[in-house]
Parts: C-alpha cells; sequence; structure tokens
C-alpha cells in the first residue's frame, strides 16, 4: 500500500519551496502528499490572507497534475489546528496505510514543543526534510528519544503505518513566505518564486498588496 504524506503549514502564500519540496518527497516515498493549510497556526502569528483566499491559490498552483492534493480539513476545524488532531483523523479513515508527517528540519528540530508531540509516533512516520548530503543534527533530547526509529531508506516505511522517522533529501530552495510578501506589498512581482499560474488572476494576490501587510 502506498504511503500518504501530510505537509502542513500556512501556506501565506503557497511558493515553490512548498510545491518542490512536496514534489520530490512525493517521489523519494512514492506517495500522494496532501497539502493541509492550518486554520489557526499554534507556534506562528495568523496568516496575512484568509482561509479562502489561501485555498484558491493553492488550487490554481496544484493544476495539471495529481501527485499533490489539497485537503482542508484544518481550514473546516474551529480552534488551533494541532497536527497531532489531525494526525488521528487521517489515521481513522486510513486504516493501517502508511501515513508520513514531512516537516522541515527546524519545525522537526522543535517537536518537543508540538502539542502532544509524542503521540505523533503513534499515528505516523516521520518525513525530515533536508539538504543533499547533509546529515541532520538533531537537538540532544530529540535524537535520543528517536534514534531507535531511524530508518535510512524511504522505502522502508511501507511495511508498517507508523513509527519511523527518515531523512528526506530535497533541493533547497531559499524562498520564504515572507519574502514573498514583503515583495508584494512593495508592489513588485516575485513571478518565479511563485507558481505561475497565480498571475493570470491579479485578485488571488490582491491580499498581500494591501498596505501594511507583510
Amino acid at each position: 500500500m502506498k504511503p500518504l504524506a501530510i505537509l502542513g503549514g500556512t501556506f501565506d502564500p503557497v511558493h515553490i519551496g512548498h510545491l518542490n519540496a512536496a514534489w520530490e518527497a512525493a517521489a523519494l516515498l512514492d506517495a500522494e502528499v496532501r497539502l493541509v493549510p492550518a486554520r489557526v497556526p499554534p507556534h506562528r502569528a495568523s496568516p496575512v490572507a484568509g482561509a479562502d483566499e489561501r485555498v484558491a491559490l493553492l488550487r490554481v498552483a496544484l493544476r495539471g497534475q495529481s501527485r499533490l492534493v489539497l485537503d482542508t480539513r484544518e481550514l473546516d476545524r474551529e480552534g488551533p489546528s494541532y497536527t497531532v488532531d489531525t494526525l488521528a483523523v487521517v489515521r481513522a479513515e486510513q486504516g493501517s496505510r502508511p501515513l508520513v508527517l514531512l516537516l522541515g528540519e527546524d519545525a522537526f528540530a522543535g517537536l518537543t514543543s508540538w502539542h502532544r508531540w509524542e503521540q505523533l509516533f503513534e499515528l505516523a512516520h516521520l518525513g525530515v526534510l533536508t539538504r543533499p548530503g547533509d546529515e541532520p543534527a538533531w537537538p540532544d533530547a530529540l535524537a535520543n528519544i528517536v534514534t531507535h526509529r531511524r530508518v535510512a531508506d524511504p522505502a522502508m516505511l511501507s511495511g508498517r503505518p507508523a513509527g519511523c522517522v527518515v531523512a528526506l533529501p530535497v533541493t533547497p530552495l531559499e524562498v520564504s513566505a515572507t519574502r514573498v510578501r514583503e515583495l508584494l506589498a512593495a508592489g513588485r512581482e516575485p513571478r518565479y518564486l511563485l507558481p505561475s499560474g497565480v498571475f493570470d488572476d491579479p485578485s488571488l494576490l490582491a491580499p498581500y498588496r494591501r498596505p501594511g501587510h507583510r
């Protein structure tokens, strides 16, 4: 059974760094990847764009392919968007299918601050998005906990539903949503930092061009 991978975030706005990481992780895992935009992110400020506006951008960004899929369940749920709650629901839907939570290295390094973080390993594997050739240097407190869970080959995740940690080397693209918002707020056009289709409809980027929004 092919794994199902989850990539969460505010996607405020979605940019080529998000999409490329998801695409390459899908190939490494031979998995479908669901992009799950957060309604109320627990660890950061509220998004500049509203839920409907971010969804509209994601729908345009994901056109023309089937490997990456939009999942709006966190936007449909009230309260903070805790990943553990999302994974619990997906696990109930998917039965014993392997699930993989995709995380950047910085997010993984701060995992112990997440809500009910230890339960994540019961619900899914964790795929840490790294730079090719790098050996992840995780904090000691976290490394000690995950040492026995680490596997070298992403294909090994297909044999069990949850509990493993694997590094997934993806092409590093130094793009941040913060920088994209700054450029848009300044009236500039970050054409090659965003999926090309979003420039066909000026209204899609309007939330980021409002004065004071960065």
